[in-house]
């Protein structure tokens, strides 16, 4: 039997802003970073949870869908003075992320800035982005966060405006969900303490037992599915399913 432990960290990044031409992070910056840590499907409690001072202008745009003010990071410590717990944090964890090439993309242009020779995330973590994982589960239909809460029945009300840490926890929920659902919650002594201590604006989730797991078939499924249909077209001339 294996006895490996998996470690997965559900992250998600707050920035200035982004480039709608050319490449997306350039001279932009992260502004706050939140991440949640699941160990064998278990939430730790282990969180990380960051604001930081980007050393320049928030975005109007970006302020709109975050409403993380300039004033706000004035005292906030720079990347560079938390790069290193935040490496050590993610280092070799699978990394669990909705548009996975955003946040990436931001998290190897604040580490190329060091100038410190840093890999790129991909090399020391796996990545997996949530999704192209709805996508595929999901086809033709809505998959932002808010659409996956709505469909897999999670509390997203207190999301009124975009932050990394609560989104990081919805979506732990929505991915949970998503690869099989939790059959049990657990938080370190010491998460609860953080949270007790310094996270009084970040809202825990209620987290519902009795959603279901959705089972998409295969296509060799609906091929014999489509293929029995013919068959009962053929037979009664007629077929309820495809009327």
């Amino acid at each position: 039997m294996s006895t490996a432990i998996t470690r997965q960290i559900v992250l998600d990044t707050e920035t200035t802003g982004m480039n709608m031409i050319g490449v997306h992070y350039e001279g932009h910056r992260i502004i706050e970073i939140g991440a949640v840590e699941v160990v064998n499907r278990r939430l730790t409690g282990n969180n990380f949870h960051m604001y930081l001072k980007p050393d320049r202008l928030v975005d109007p745009e970006a302020f709109g869908v975050h409403g993380i003010a300039d004033e706000f990071l004035l005292d906030k410590p720079s990347f560079s003075d938390i790069a290193d717990e935040f490496l050590d944090y993610i280092r070799g964890a699978e990394l669990v992320i909705h548009n996975a090439s955003f946040d990436i993309g931001f998290m190897d242009y604040e580490f190329s800035k060091l100038n410190k020779g840093i890999a790129k995330t991909d090399t020391f973590c796996q990545v997996t982005d949530s999704l192209m994982l709805a996508r595929k589960m999901f086809p033709g239909k809505r998959n932002s966060l808010d659409a996956l809460c709505s469909r897999y029945d999670i509390d997203n009300s207190k999301r009124t405006l975009h932050g990394a840490l609560l989104d990081a926890e919805i979506l732990a929920d929505v991915f949970l969900l998503m690869t099989g659902g939790q059959t049990s919650l657990s938080f370190s002594v010491e998460g609860e303490r953080q949270e007790a201590d310094g996270s009084q604006s970040i809202q825990r989730i209620t987290r519902p037992q009795s959603a279901l797991r959705v089972l998409q078939a295969s296509d060799e499924e609906v091929m014999a599915h489509e293929q029995r249909l013919d068959l009962v077209m053929k037979k009664g001339g007629s077929c309820l399913w495809r009327t």
